[in-house]
């Protein structure tokens, strides 16, 4: 019969063998031979795919459900090394990391489109207000040059400006009007008024006279820079003597019934260039006043 080895003690055997009967062989050669036993691999062995078969059911699978990158940045990190995982990833499916690096360089690219985008709106806003600015400064310096001009304007009228020769008056007499105590139709203007009512000056001018002037009475003449003379008659009193220079509105004289006269009253005749007279009426209306 065949010798069979007992297994030592405290040794665990790596792998679960089951080991068949040692056979005898026959007999050589004068001495016999025991046959080694054979032994099978478990089933825990068997069902352990090679690194081959590995290899072939991750890329079957990747090509099934497609390529899956984990990557530190889409996990939120800005570091640009990838995970093992999206390396493994890369090397079964054939994607590399430039996915990602593309991605990054598209987000890049579209920060700095919106920042040119940006800066384009922040430019055209400012040439906006610059403009706007530029125009109100236009504006207010065309108002100011016609605020001047209205000025000067103003000045010039208040410097030709008549006036009506009395506060409070009644009209008796008109110019070109027959009858009454003078020898031809009436020359000039009747303002009634009690005696002493203030007479003013109707226009700017120089006193070319003031002396008694026969059916004039007591009569002032104020001359214009055109040449214009005004006659003021049947006053009772001088305010002004010759030579004064007067405005208009300006106290020269006062009512009264000097001269050929029925009752207190001013007289006034217009004279331009000491020539004719003319009708008051329309001469203080030509210069914007309306008795």
């Amino acid at each position: 019969m065949g010798n069979h080895r007992a297994p030592r003690r405290g040794a665990q055997p790596a792998v679960a063998r089951t080991t068949a009967p040692a056979q005898e062989t026959p007999y050589v050669g004068g001495k016999r031979r025991a046959a080694k036993p054979q032994t099978t691999r478990s089933p825990l062995v068997k069902v352990m795919p090679s690194p081959a078969v590995l290899v072939g059911v991750a890329a079957l699978a990747v090509s099934a459900t497609g390529a899956v990158t984990v990557s530190q940045a889409d996990l939120g990190s800005d570091a640009t090394a990838s995970s093992p995982i999206q390396l493994q990833a890369s090397a079964l499916s054939g994607v590399s990391a430039v996915s990602a690096s593309t991605a990054r360089a598209s987000r890049t690219e579209a920060i700095s489109r919106d920042s040119r985008r940006d800066a384009l709106e922040d430019a055209t806003n400012q040439e906006i207000e610059a403009a706007a600015e530029a125009a109100a400064e236009q504006r207010n310096a065309e108002l100011a040059k016609l605020a001047a001009t209205a000025e000067k304007h103003r000045d010039a009228v208040e410097l030709n400006l008549w006036h009506l020769p009395l506060a409070s008056y009644r009209l008796t007499a008109t110019f070109g009007q027959a009858g009454g105590n003078w020898s031809r139709n009436h020359t000039g203007l009747d303002f009634a008024a009690p005696t002493g009512t203030p007479v003013m000056a109707v226009a700017n001018g120089t006193v070319t006279s003031a002396e008694y002037a026969g059916a004039y009475g007591n009569q002032i003449i104020v001359t214009t820079d055109d040449g214009t003379e005004l006659w003021f008659c049947h006053l009772s009193g001088y305010a002004v003597s010759v030579g004064d220079t007067v405005r208009a509105g300006e106290v020269i004289g006062y009512v009264g019934s000097t001269g050929n006269s029925t009752g207190p009253h001013m007289h006034l005749e217009v004279r331009p260039g000491a020539g004719d007279p003319v009708d008051p009426m329309a001469a203080l209306i030509a210069n914007g006043v309306r008795p």
